[in-house]
């Protein structure tokens, strides 16, 4: 350090002496070194392509973690190429944020827990009880920004200190100060901003915790959104445009609005007035929110032209049904699909890419947000709008069947141009469903779902919607069925005798059952609770748990209908062999 110290004074004074050429190389190198420093001070989006050992440095994001710290870790703990930005507890699983230009497999990541119970702000450099778990998953997130998954610790660990190592790292993190782990930022997914977009002057922020009324849209004046730098304080706030649900959206300040651009990266929260109306208190939500969109992004895709008809849908654990469902409606012309994985892990990303390689424009957002099917909706509503003039928000287990002259090659996207010409207020088609049940099967039908189940309940229920994004209502309140439209905008539902979807919801038990794990709709009740037990999402004369009641393959059948498996026999099954195109061991189980 003292060498280091003459060799600076020393180039300063005899920068007094040197040529003009000499001192502007000397200023240069101090400007360059106070960039450094600010930009460590403050990161406006820039990710540097630092080394492994520099960026070992920053690896535990903490208020409280200093450089000092992180000297003393064991390397084989340290080097790993991100930071760990957020924790969040969810009820059957730690999720943690974290960015950086790559992470590991998740087979090479171990969960590591500490027990805090005896720890005490007196002992500087406790020997720690030390747990370390496999990463349950790993996921890329956005730019620069990745998810992982860890299990919830055993009883007297903490959630709140859990760390990632390279599996076999030991030595260092059994020695951590009382302060580093007692000081972390962890969250609650019961009450959390978690989401933003920008969308225009607007931000649209997603937030867990906010008890609006379901279906319904709040009093905006209630809210606010918050702006602040990555890792800084929230230092501007606009006030709340409009409310529903989950979903809040805000006028961007004026700073912002001017340039757009400089919202990318920022963190976005909400706040809500409190009791007291007469000085009303706004207390900020926790958030992990930040804006990730670019106004330039949209820019570009305004000149290019629209997608006529597109779809969006939110999945868990439903690989094996996408190939039938994306190569059906594709040929029925749905131009570009938007998928929102909801925590899969059944190998849907390959399934996604190798559908995509073929040609079938399909994307996977991750969202890894447990009950939130109407805030992803909304969400996809916002990016589709820039891409699509149309967009069908259906499930995997719903096929349009087009009858009569309508159902050929883009017959739906035929049908949806001939409504939409019909009026420039037209904003939403409805199509009514038929229920489809097990059909006398005991096995999941090889062929697909089209040609396996046959027989549904006589009468329609419920319908989804095909809308027109730029049509809908700023609050994106939506009932998953449809969405609520601007004023004076209108929707038209199609006669059964010219369309209807065939729903494929009542399953054979093996595929059935899974309903019990877990409901991905924010007011639907997971059926494993004893609430709600006459909704119409739940199946008739089920219990709160996964058993298999008497004479399951054949309920839910009151009309034989082959309608669809007669049409994609004749229509998609290859001439010479009988195979339709997604039909293959893999994928149709």
């Amino acid at each position: 350090m003292k060498m280091e110290k003459r060799t600076i004074k020393s180039l300063w004074s005899n920068c007094y002496f040197f040529s003009a050429r000499s001192l502007f190389v000397c200023f240069s190198f101090f400007i360059f070194f106070f960039f450094l420093i600010f930009f460590d001070r403050f990161s406006f989006g820039f990710h540097p392509n630092l080394s492994p050992s520099s960026l070992s440095l920053f690896y535990y994001s903490s208020a409280s973690y200093s450089i000092l710290d992180s000297l003393n870790f064991n390397q084989t703990f340290l080097r790993l190429p991100f930071t760990l930005q957020h924790r969040i507890l969810f009820p059957d699983h730690l999720l943690l944020i974290v960015t950086g230009r790559e992470i590991p497999r998740s087979h090479e990541l171990e969960c590591v827990y500490y027990k805090l119970a005896n720890l005490s702000e007196e002992v500087v450099n406790p020997v720690l009880d030390v747990l370390s778990l496999p990463v349950i998953s790993t996921d890329q997130y956005a730019e620069f920004r990745y998810i992982v998954r860890c299990p919830i610790p055993p009883t007297n660990y903490s959630y709140a200190a859990v760390f990632l190592r390279r599996c076999g790292g030991e030595g260092g993190d059994r020695h951590r100060s009382w302060e580093l782990l007692t000081n972390q930022t962890n969250h609650s997914w019961n009450n959390l901003a978690y989401e933003a977009y920008l969308d225009g002057d607007t931000v649209v922020v997603f937030v867990k915790g906010l008890n609006l009324r379901p279906h319904q849209i709040s009093d905006p004046t209630q809210f606010r959104c918050h702006f602040g730098l990555k890792n800084g304080e929230f230092i501007l706030k606009t006030e709340a445009i409009s409310a529903a649900q989950e979903v809040v959206r805000c006028s961007l300040p004026r700073s912002i609005a001017n340039n757009p651009n400089k919202a990318h990266g920022f963190r976005v929260t909400v706040s809500r007035a409190g009791q007291n109306k007469r000085r009303p208190i706004h207390k900020l939500m926790p958030s992990v929110a930040t804006i990730q969109n670019r106004v330039a992004e949209t820019t570009i895709t305004k000149k290019k032209k629209k997608h006529d008809l597109c779809v969006c849908t939110m999945v868990w654990n439903q690989a094996s049904a996408l190939k039938e469902w994306i190569i059906y409606h594709s040929w029925l012309g749905v131009e570009r699909w938007f998928i929102y994985d909801n925590n899969s892990d059944d190998d849907i990303e390959n399934i996604i890419e190798e559908l995509d390689l073929e040609g079938y424009n399909v994307s996977r957002t991750t969202w890894p947000w447990i009950k939130t099917q109407e805030a992803g909706f909304s969400h996809c509503a916002l990016r589709s709008k820039q891409e699509c003039n149309w967009v069908g928000f259906f499930d995997v287990d719903e096929f349009f069947y087009l009858k009569n002259r309508g159902h050929h090659q883009n017959g739906l996207k035929l049908l949806v141009s001939n409504f939409s010409s019909s009026s420039s207020k037209l904003a939403e088609i409805r199509t009514a469903c038929h229920n489809f049940g097990p059909s006398g099967l005991t096995s999941h039908p090889k062929r697909g779902v089209t040609t396996g189940y046959t027989c549904r309940m006589k009468n329609a229920e419920r319908h989804k919607s095909i809308v027109k994004p730029e049509m809908l209502d700023t609050s994106l309140l939506n009932v998953v069925h449809h969405f609520q439209l601007k004023e004076g905008m209108w929707s038209v539902q199609v006669k059964e005798g010219e369309g209807v979807i065939n729903h494929y919801k009542y399953q054979v038990w093996e595929r059935f059952k899974d309903k019990f794990l877990r409901r991905v709709a924010t007011y639907v009740v997971d059926w494993r609770e004893d609430k709600n037990t006459r909704s119409k999402d739940r199946a008739p004369g089920l219990g709160t748990q996964a058993i298999e009641p008497p004479n399951w393959r054949l309920r839910f059948c009151e009309v034989w209908d082959t309608g669809l498996k007669d049409f994609v026999l004749s229509h998609f099954a290859d001439p010479e062999t009988g195979t339709l195109p997604w039909e293959n061991s893999s994928q149709v189980q």
